[in-house]
């Protein structure tokens, strides 16, 4: 523990009162861990500013009937197969199919490819969720 440091935060009392409502609610067991994990959130969200190397899940829901969507979405996915190091393909129901694409590489790469899939037509909703590859991060 010769790496920790313990500091003091000013805080207003309702404003601390809501984080431990929060806190709670996300199970964290105690406000260090908290404020840990907001610190690493906010670095992430620095790493994807920058121009380093990033991971990201990306989701897409989609009905499978539409025509020459799978096909599309695959062809972008061949494109992009420097970036891409896993997929999964879920079939939810008999019409709705959920796709997850783990993507690693630069920023502009993971977000082109993000931003590419997402905008298909017969896509159904889209989401890109940013970590870290933890290089940069304690």
């Amino acid at each position: 523990m010769a790496n920790l440091f313990r500091f003091g935060v000013s805080l207003e009392k309702k404003l601390l009162d809501e984080f431990d409502v929060l806190i709670k609610k996300k199970n964290y067991s105690n406000r260090s861990e908290a404020f840990r994990d907001l610190i690493r959130q906010e670095l992430v969200k620095e790493e994807w500013q920058g121009k380093g190397e990033v991971v990201g899940a990306i989701t897409l829901v989609y009905d499978h009937r539409k025509r020459e969507l799978i096909n599309t979405l695959t062809n972008i996915q061949h494109d992009f197969q420097g970036t891409i190091i896993s997929s999964q393909h879920i079939h939810q129901d008999h019409d709705n199919c959920l796709e997850i694409i783990i993507a690693r590489g630069a920023v502009k790469d993971v977000v082109n490819l993000a931003d590419t899939l997402k905008s298909v037509k017969g896509v159904k909703h889209g989401a890109m969720n940013m970590s870290s590859t933890g290089k940069g991060i304690k």
